[in-house]
């Protein structure tokens, strides 16, 4: 007697919904069973229905070490009193192995992650179900001032979700053979580059900001790489309206020493965290009420 599978039992359709329920941490393994879950955990309509459905969320980080291997990191079980539970495992980001190694981060968004490895090419990965997208950005190439690839470093990329639109965005900056500053979006929703002309606040001078953009408040945020002036310090993208913005941070900061920020997310609100070259401590400054200057509070300082 043939021995039945659990597809002979449950529908295809009850699995899906199943599936929908299953924490991010554990769908991993489950792509390993077979096939057809494997080829049902990695579509990427998956990865959007199972944020909307899934009754648990998972608090994790992914860490990249010298920008060719990356770890994810299980917060809710390193702080947990569960010794037997995976806190950290090595992930294999979507590239082939005779590619280059190194990759940069460029943002993230909702479980996803906006990477850069090759020319030509930028990556949307997720990290828990090993799904992933290639972006080929070679038509802003041929226009871009550096002759078939774009810039990284210290230049503002970004990536985010429009609620209004159920639409994630990967945003890309670059200048024309002119030196004039672009912004350029790609619509995962669209399959589509969309071609925009906010104005900008400012010059910005792409070099001098921080490449990997925080999505907070339906907005990608970005800092200086190092900073020079408190006044409009942190620079800001709208998705839903597809606006430019800036922020200014602390006037004690002052300007006579050049200062290192960084952005981050603390208790819900933005926040950004400052190291001077001969500072002993970071600073960070939390801001209770978004966009209101005066509700900047120092949260703590540590070694």
């Amino acid at each position: 007697m043939k021995k039945k599978s659990i597809h002979d039992i449950l529908p295809l359709e009850l699995i899906h919904r199943i599936f929908l329920r299953v924490p991010a941490k554990h769908l991993a393994r489950l792509r390993c069973v077979s096939k057809l879950w494997y080829s049902l955990i990695s579509d990427p309509h998956f990865a959007e229905m199972h944020f909307h459905h899934s009754p648990t969320s998972t608090n994790a980080c992914v860490f990249v070490e010298k920008g060719t291997v990356a770890y994810f990191v299980d917060l809710d079980a390193l702080f947990s009193d569960n010794n037997d539970a995976l806190q950290v495992r090595k992930v294999s980001p979507p590239f082939k192995l005779e590619s280059p190694p190194h990759f940069e981060v460029l943002g993230s968004c909702r479980g996803f992650v906006l990477l850069h490895q090759h020319e030509r090419f930028l990556v949307v990965w997720n990290p828990l179900t090993g799904s992933s997208k290639l972006i080929s950005y070679s038509h802003i190439a041929s226009r871009s001032k550096y002759k078939d690839w774009l810039p990284l470093g210290h230049h503002p990329y970004g990536f985010g979700y429009d609620t209004s639109k159920d639409d994630y965005l990967a945003v890309v900056p670059w200048q024309d053979k002119h030196g004039q500053d672009h912004f350029d979006c790609f619509s995962l929703r669209t399959n589509s580059w969309i071609d925009f002309n906010a104005a900008l606040p400012k010059p910005l001078g792409f070099s001098d900001w921080d490449s990997s953009g925080l999505f907070f408040n339906g907005a990608i945020h970005w800092v200086p790489s190092i900073f020079n002036d408190y006044r409009d310090a942190i620079l800001i993208f709208d998705l839903k309206e597809r606006t430019f913005s800036m922020i200014s941070v602390l006037e004690q900061l002052g300007t006579s020493s050049r200062i290192y920020l960084g952005l981050a997310l603390l208790g819900g609100c933005l926040a950004f965290y400052n190291r001077g070259f001969n500072r002993v401590k970071t600073e960070i400054w939390v801001m209770k009420e978004y966009k209101v200057h005066s509700s900047w509070t120092l949260s703590d300082s540590y070694l």
